[in-house]
């Protein structure tokens, strides 16, 4: 867990950072392929892939994994396994892994620990091609330190008696299924690579449609509270956990009534009723419940364009148009599609999720 030193600090810097980019905005040229493209260049300082160019220039554990795939296809895959590379040295010489790396080097999690830190990073490790055989011994140990305090060995979930981070790092949920899909994307890609993995007697996709499948969509977490989530209900298939078509169908449908995609992908929630929050929340009101999500958007549409192609090209249109009228790509809007903010906060800009919206 970062110290409060470490939050203040962090949450100074973000503060203006943010408030700099509301009265100067980085923009781009050309058309929304052109300025993807150009974003993507931006986060690269040489040493590492940042998560943006504006609030977030650090390494982030899921910013990275997110878009892991999308920057390999697009090229960068001498410059992602040199992020890995980065990113493993700091954790290695801290002893853990952790949701972010500071600006200035220091690994930390923010609230407290992620389920998907690690998951992410050895996904990132294996879709690469790394050559993590150095790393070997840090690797297995963060495996069965991760094992021992997040996972119920007698059901294989995430232990939702304990509150750990995640996508939604101001949100308070028991042992969600999103938190159970990067457990599982984990187990998968462990069974393949030379490290040890105590998640081989587990069926994941198994416990995930028995423990969060309703018949119509996946449950958020195991309250198994009426109400779509996003992250919930794209995430097993992004993953490939499910390969049911018509639960795809499904909880696209589910997602569609709810118009999580409207007026663009993706909402968490259709509101915040149902859903708690940590107290920092107070400060960053509906960041993560009805807002739209550009990091969610793309994995969205691609697993609309299996579905629906006509109604996935509408989608990346507004995306598109979205792109070019801010001549940037975006961290998060307001249900009504404007740019998000606060008092304390206004939306980043120049994020690295651009990779995905090139790989359409």
């Amino acid at each position: 867990m970062a110290s409060i030193i470490d939050y203040f600090t962090q949450g100074s810097r973000i503060f203006l950072n943010s408030w700099k980019n509301r009265i100067f905005p980085k923009k781009y040229e050309g058309n929304a392929k052109e300025i993807c493209q150009r974003v993507i260049k931006g986060c690269w300082n040489g040493r590492f892939f940042q998560t943006s160019t504006t609030n977030f220039p650090q390494f982030w554990t899921r910013d990275f994994g997110w878009c892991i795939q999308s920057l390999i296809k697009l090229g960068y895959k001498k410059e992602v396994q040199q992020t890995l590379r980065y990113a493993l040295n700091r954790f290695k010489e801290y002893n853990k892994i952790t949701t972010a790396i500071t600006p200035n080097g220091k690994p930390f999690d923010f609230p407290n620990l992620a389920v998907d830190s690690l998951p992410w990073l050895i996904h990132s490790i294996k879709i690469s091609e790394f050559e993590y055989y150095s790393h070997k011994t840090f690797l297995n140990k963060e495996i069965k330190k991760f094992y021992d305090k997040v996972i119920n060995p007698h059901t294989g979930l995430v232990k939702p008696e304990k509150s750990f981070s995640s996508i939604k790092d101001f949100a308070v949920r028991k042992s969600s299924c999103y938190d159970n899909c990067m457990v599982a994307l984990l187990a998968k890609d462990l069974e393949k690579m030379k490290l040890i993995n105590p998640f081989k007697d587990y069926n994941y996709p198994s416990l995930l449609k028995r423990h969060f499948w309703n018949g119509k969509y996946f449950y958020d977490d195991l309250r198994k509270k009426d109400y779509v989530a996003g992250d919930a209900n794209i995430f097993p298939y992004v993953f490939g956990l499910c390969n049911d078509k018509e639960m795809l169908s499904s909880s696209l449908k589910a997602i569609q009534d709810t118009e999580l995609d409207q007026p663009l992908p993706l909402k968490y929630t259709s509101s915040r009723n149902e859903v708690s929050f940590i107290w920092q929340e107070i400060f960053l009101r509906n960041y993560e419940s009805n807002s739209i999500w550009t990091h969610m958007g793309p994995l969205y549409i691609k697993l609309v364009q299996q579905v629906d192609k006509e109604l996935a090209a509408t989608l990346k249109q507004k995306y598109q148009e979205k792109i070019e009228k801010h001549k940037n790509y975006l961290e998060v809007f307001t249900t009504k599609g404007k740019p998000y903010h606060s008092p304390f906060y206004y939306t980043d800009r120049g994020m690295l999720w651009a990779a995905n919206y090139l790989t359409l």
